[in-house]
């Protein structure tokens, strides 16, 4: 309000540290109240009821993206915002300023807000509360979640129904028991996470029927011809690795498996150390989110991005390619 003229007996309702409100009633020579008394001795600043807490930005929230300066942190969610901070470093912004700064999943908020509001906020899918009291909850619901989720793992054991059937129904049943919301059921489901699931299902397909997996067993076999056994062996598992991180884990171990008995038969050697490669293989699916499925699980609740399977599997598959290959290596005297 850059045209408001201030005059005497006017009210001006903020909250800052003691030492700023001070300051701000010097400067506009005003007196300082708290409710209907002004400050003195009988009447000090006091902060009763108010908690400083930290705040963290969930994947489901309805923030990520919004600017700081329209989250309305205060208006909306009764958080006054003291301290921001980002992981990886704070991005250049267009202009100066953190209300330019747009939020996104893992940046830490400190606030001040009263222990009631803080309580509330923790059962918001905006908002991870930081403040040392998060304590377990103690649902009356949660037998019948239980009961769900064992019933859904017992009907596929058995064989009764297949695994996707029976956890649709499950999913049904925590709605309908009310243990789930729509809500939390709708933003549980990730587009990134459905496509990439149907993309790695359609490209293993396209490999398997367009000959695509024989062409590469072939030029596999073409490459290596004449190379050492351990060296056939370390290239037969890294070319699983890389496989398994593209399509999925079974289906690496069903295009490796023939590879891996036709080559031990034509070096005259153990079929054993082929076929433990490629189950090696197959599993170091590090590499990317679509690799396996538990990798897929995590990406959406954790906020991870393609990039930080990357980063972190691609290591990960050299250092452990390179261990298994050579416990092979030497127990196989190859």
């Amino acid at each position: 309000m850059p045209d408001v003229k201030l005059r005497a007996a006017d009210r001006i309702t903020t909250s800052s540290t003691h030492q700023n409100l001070r300051e701000y009633a010097r400067l506009l020579g005003g007196t300082l109240y708290t409710e209907d008394h002004a400050v003195d001795s009988s009447h000090p600043l006091s902060t009763d009821g108010t908690q400083i807490a930290e705040v963290a930005i969930t994947p489901a929230s309805s923030l990520n993206g919004v600017r700081i300066g329209s989250a309305g942190l205060l208006s909306r969610f009764g958080l006054r915002l003291l301290a921001f901070n980002r992981f990886e470093g704070m991005e250049e912004r267009e202009s100066p300023g953190i209300d330019e700064t747009r939020l996104r999943t893992g940046d830490v908020l400190l606030v001040q807000s009263t222990l009631e509001n803080l309580g509330e906020l923790k059962q918001s899918p905006d908002f991870l509360i930081l403040d040392g009291s998060i304590k377990l909850p103690r649902a009356r619901k949660a037998p019948v979640a239980l009961a769900v989720i064992t019933g859904v793992v017992g009907l596929a054991a058995a064989k009764v129904m297949p695994i996707e059937i029976s956890a649709l129904l499950g999913c049904l049943v925590l709605i309908l028991t009310g243990c789930l919301n729509w809500k939390d059921a709708i933003n549980a489901l990730s587009t990134q996470v459905i496509l990439i699931i149907v993309s790695s299902l359609a490209l293993g397909l396209a490999l398997l029927k367009t000959g695509g997996a024989d062409f590469l067993a072939n030029m596999f076999v073409y490459i290596t011809f004449g190379a050492p056994p351990a060296i056939v062996l370390m290239s037969l598992m890294m070319m699983m690795g890389v496989l398994t991180n593209v399509v999925s884990n079974n289906a690496a171990a069903v295009i490796g498996t023939p590879i891996a008995i036709g080559i031990a038969q034509r070096l005259g050697l153990p079929l054993e150390p082929f076929v433990l490669a490629v189950l090696f293989g197959a599993n170091l699916s590090f590499a990317t989110p679509m690799a396996y499925q538990t990798n897929v699980l995590i990406m959406n609740s954790g906020g991870y991005k393609f990039g930080d399977f990357v980063r972190v599997g691609v290591p990960l598959t050299i250092i452990t390619w390179l261990v298994l290959s050579g416990v092979l290596i030497w127990a196989y005297s190859l």
